[in-house]
């Protein structure tokens, strides 16, 4: 069974393009500014309408293995950044239970 395959970035940009009746080049410099806000703004939390919000989290230290040669080693504590799907999002794919 073939999986579709995700939209590059150019279709992404054709067909939004299309559906605001925008230049494509517009559409482009939007969703480069809108990544570039989303950077900055990640370290306080970036909310995508409809999609999602980009969340800073900490973890913790821990234990881990390395694969080549199964030696136990320490993982530091580290920062990163999460994206935690809205619940408009998740129905659309999936509904929800009842």
């Amino acid at each position: 069974m073939a999986t579709a395959k995700p939209l590059t970035q150019a279709q992404i940009i054709d067909k939004l393009a299309s559906s605001v009746d925008l230049p494509k080049n517009k559409v482009k410099e939007l969703l480069s500014a809108q990544a570039e806000l989303a950077y900055k703004e990640a370290s306080k939390g970036y909310t995508v309408a409809g999609l999602g919000k980009v969340i800073k989290v900490k973890r913790k230290a821990r234990m881990g293995r390395n694969p080549a040669t199964g030696e136990a080693i320490k993982i530091p504590a580290k920062t990163v950044l999460k994206f935690r799907i809205s619940k408009i999002a998740k129905d659309a794919i999936t509904p929800a239970k009842k």
